[in-house]
């Protein structure tokens, strides 16, 4: 999909948001859009998803099947949420036993069983965006558009995010996706565009290859164990500490708000956090925070 010589503005007297804009991706590639708010990332992906036409130049090759998902999901619609996936798979063309298998493994998927016979606007945010993200997965999306998928979901759900996004490029589909919570870095490999000034520029690729890191909760009697399985898969072990206490549960019904982003009301994370660290250099806890293996929890990164 190219986007050549496009320019827009709002309204004829505007002044333009985006200017002579030429970029172009290809089948499993993913870009996230970067820049500040109001720059104009939710009018580039609108285009590229179809949503918005150019003011001047054009899109060519967009896949035929687009799955968009909107910052905020429009929830003040008169429907319950499985009677809202019937219609959009429909309005998709699924056939109706097709939409309906669709709708089930979405509902199930990103965890809205309790929610079918709910009605759209007594929904919360993030249970909202949950509804927008199935919407647009009921039929398998040729170029998946994502503004700012992240914001308001809980901790299950946002891990469920880049599953999502290596599922689509899997399949040979493209991705869009803007974020500026950071989670991108769940995204190994994908290519930045950053909107400044009405302009879109690509960052050039480091070199490096992205890594991440991921901390493990393990029964303290399993650590020695674990951190040689994951040494011997070619993960390096940063450090191995205690933990007072398990983890807090994850479900989306254990507690937490989705609306405070996955945190219970004392603002006790329930999702792992993420970073970056260089496979194969030391640890900046040294060889002595990894000689200490009687606590239940490692950090590894990939």
């Amino acid at each position: 999909m190219r986007l050549e010589g496009v320019w827009l503005r709002y309204h004829r007297r505007a002044p333009w948001v985006l200017r002579e804009t030429d970029v172009r991706i290809g089948p499993g590639e993913v870009a996230v859009v970067l820049g500040r708010n109001g720059v104009g990332k939710s009018t580039l992906l609108q285009l590229a998803a179809g949503v918005l036409r150019p003011s001047r130049g054009r899109v060519i090759d967009r896949p035929a099947v687009v799955g968009w998902v909107p910052e905020r999901f429009p929830a003040d619609q008169p429907f319950t949420v499985s009677a809202y996936l019937g219609a959009m798979g429909r309005v998709a063309g699924l056939s109706g036993p097709e939409a309906d298998r669709a709708v089930r493994h979405w509902i199930d998927r990103l965890g809205l069983a309790r929610f079918h016979s709910v009605r759209l606007p007594q929904l919360s945010k993030g249970t909202a965006q949950k509804v927008g993200l199935a919407q647009a997965l009921l039929r398998p999306p040729g170029l998946l558009v994502l503004d700012e998928p992240w914001e308001g979901l809980d901790a299950a759900a946002r891990e469920l995010v880049p599953e999502v996004v290596d599922e689509v490029l899997a399949d040979g589909g493209t991705v869009l996706v803007s974020d500026h919570r950071g989670e991108t870095v769940r995204l190994p490999g994908a290519r930045h565009w950053t909107v400044a000034d009405g302009t879109v520029t690509e960052e050039a690729p480091s070199g490096e290859a992205a890594v991440a890191v991921v901390e493990l909760a393990v029964p303290a009697a399993e650590v020695a164990a674990a951190v040689a399985r994951l040494r011997a898969a070619g993960h390096h072990v940063l450090r191995v500490r205690d933990h007072a206490a398990p983890p807090p549960a994850t479900r989306p019904d254990a507690g937490t708000d989705p609306d405070l982003g996955g945190r219970t009301a004392d603002g006790a994370v329930t999702g792992p956090e993420s970073a970056v660290e260089p496979a194969g250099e030391p640890s900046a806890g040294g060889a002595g925070a990894e000689r200490d293996l009687t606590g239940p929890a490692a950090e590894v990164a990939r």
